[in-house]
């Protein structure tokens, strides 16, 4: 969030105004008390727009934001509506972008043409990812985590009243808080009874979005001051809710939940210099499926701080890229393979530019050669992708030349399908200088020339 207060600042200074769009409406009131704190010293008019308002507050601070009377506004989804218009804003803010589906990000394009768009996520989904991996987005890592922060240890069960039961009263040793997540709004307090009979003497509390704005926010104002232990809730708490004493987080049904998702929940212990514990629980002796068995196998995988880059990188690996300039969330690369669809997305972006799209397409091979990257050479998923879309880029000798001496540099000396790899790159390079199109092993005499 500190870049976002930097960010906003300096669009504030150019005389512009600043929209700031949050998931749920206590992240929301959250970053208006930072906003307004931080920004205290300056003339900034910083208003909130949600439900925790009322008609008349929303009214006021809608008629401000058309007159320009209002600087800094911080919502939720109610910023989106149509009645809700702008003097001259000049930046728009979204806090935890993965929350917002295709419709909302195509209502912030509609809200001003020429408005700077700075989107916050640790875990960017598929699509966005693609997006920045691809050249369409600018995209900066943080990924050095607070001082004093300790991994979070996570541990994929099946359902154990027992393990639930140790888990609890480890952390109530310690005067600490739990989080149990049950995002089943109908049965949550039976889970909530249920756990009052394994602990009787721990303080619980349910939340969920179903509940009223006074009541949701006494219980998360309550379980922030400490006056009870156990939170019994929805995923709603997947965003803004920053407990240091909460470091016990308990997930029920994980399988169920998508990975960036899980990833986000995660985060909300571990806030502090103390141990933190996450448990992610399946039913027993149920029959998880092959992407789920993935996404925990994920979590339990990269549980070092900064992760969020990762996580969403093997979200983009299960779930692939989606279409970039439609409403699909969901597709992949495979349809056209990885190396045409970089030469063709490099192109439609090129010609967006108002640059000349190159037709620089590498001849064909038909070679009987092993040529990948291991994993046992580069482990990441990350790093494999990432040096694959080098290697589907390279457009000289030199490119590999570059290639190779970064790879030896970082994994030490290549196997022989990296070497046959690189082999392979500079044949079809100094094939193409030739003005040869295709190559085969066979010495067929049909391979075509120019």
């Amino acid at each position: 969030m500190e870049v976002a207060i930097r960010a906003a600042f300096k669009v504030l200074m150019a005389g512009k105004q600043v929209a700031i769009l949050c998931p749920t409406t206590i992240l929301a009131a959250q970053h208006h008390t930072t906003f307004s704190e931080r920004l205290a010293a300056y003339p900034i008019t910083v208003e909130l727009l949600s439900r925790f308002r009322s008609k008349a507050e929303q009214a006021k601070t809608v008629q401000g934001l058309e007159h320009g009377t209002v600087d800094i506004v911080i919502g939720t989804h109610r910023l989106l509506s149509k009645d809700v218009k702008f003097a001259n804003l000049g930046l728009v803010i979204v806090d935890e972008e993965q929350r917002f589906g295709v419709t909302h990000k195509e209502r912030l394009k509609q809200l001003r043409t020429s408005v700077d768009v700075l989107t916050l996520s640790a875990t960017p989904i598929p699509r966005t990812l693609s997006m920045a991996l691809s050249g369409l987005r600018d995209m900066s890592v943080v990924s050095d985590p607070p001082e004093g922060r300790i991994p979070i240890m996570t541990s994929v069960r099946e359902y154990d009243d027992n393990l639930i039961r140790d888990a609890i009263l480890r952390e109530l040793e310690r005067d600490g808080q739990i989080y149990f997540v049950h995002n089943k709004v109908e049965s949550i307090h039976h889970v909530a009874h249920h756990l009052k009979r394994l602990v009787p003497d721990a303080r619980i509390e349910v939340g969920h979005g179903q509940m009223s704005e006074d009541e949701l926010e006494r219980v998360m104002f309550g379980f922030y001051h400490h006056e009870f232990d156990i939170l019994v809730c929805t995923t709603i708490i997947e965003n803004g809710l920053d407990v240091p004493t909460a470091n016990t987080m308990l997930v029920d049904n994980a399988d169920h939940m998508g990975l960036s998702q899980l990833y986000q929940l995660r985060g909300r212990v571990g806030r502090s210099s103390r141990q933190a514990y996450c448990y992610l629980f399946y039913r027993r002796n149920k029959q998880l499926s092959e992407i789920a068995e993935r996404r925990l196998a994920a979590m339990k995988e990269f549980s070092a701080l900064g992760s969020g880059y990762k996580v969403a990188m093997r979200d983009l690996e299960i779930r692939g890229a989606g279409n970039l300039l439609g409403g699909e969330q969901h597709g992949a690369l495979i349809s056209v393979g990885f190396d045409l669809y970089c030469q063709l997305l490099a192109n439609a972006v090129s010609e967006m530019r108002g640059e000349e799209p190159v037709e620089d397409i590498l001849p064909a091979m038909d070679i009987p050669v092993t040529a990948m990257i291991p994993q046992e050479y580069i482990p990441g998923e990350a790093e494999r992708i990432y040096f694959y879309k080098r290697m589907s880029g390279v457009r000289s000798v030199g490119d590999v030349e570059g290639l190779q001496a970064e790879l030896e540099d970082r994994f030490g000396d290549p196997p022989r399908p990296v070497w046959d790899a690189l082999a392979v790159l500079r044949l079809r390079l100094r094939c193409k200088e030739m003005g040869v199109l295709s190559v085969c092993s066979r010495g067929c005499g049909f391979c075509r020339t120019e």
